[in-house]
């Protein structure tokens, strides 16, 4: 029983699959919903970015949690999402920052899961239940 409760290379995998899997929806929402794009463009515009980097939400959100999914290059994979996270915090959700929700839970619970996930990623690795193990 020991050894079963003990098994870094499963924690690595759960974090990893649950953390790709979850932001991947994201990234498939974008697909499903191009207009989301355009909101993402004029905001990166508004704050005196290129809206083309606006393209770069398909690399955080769909390329980056597939990296991490399958344990290919999955630390790079978890520094993009990281990246992805600290733009959509400053660039949407800067407001947000000391606020709670109606029901005294952090409004950026979700955006903060996503960053510090993708930073375990980032220091953890993919483990040996990856398709490229590091």
């Amino acid at each position: 029983m020991n050894e079963l409760m003990n098994n870094e290379a499963a924690g690595k995998l759960v974090v990893r699959l649950t953390v790709g899997i979850l932001m991947l929806f994201h990234g498939v929402g974008k697909i499903l919903h191009p207009g989301s794009l355009d909101f993402i463009s004029a905001t990166l515009s508004g704050n005196g970015l290129p809206g083309m980097i606006a393209y770069g939400v398909y690399v955080g959100e769909i390329i980056a949690p597939l990296m991490i999914i399958l344990g290919v290059h999955a630390r790079i994979g978890g520094l993009i999402v990281v990246i992805n996270m600290i733009f959509a915090i400053l660039l949407v959700h800067a407001g947000d920052l000391f606020s709670l929700t109606e029901h005294g839970g952090w409004r950026l619970e979700l955006q903060a899961f996503y960053l510090l996930c993708g930073l375990a990623v980032m220091f953890l690795g993919s483990g040996k239940l990856a398709v490229k193990p590091d």
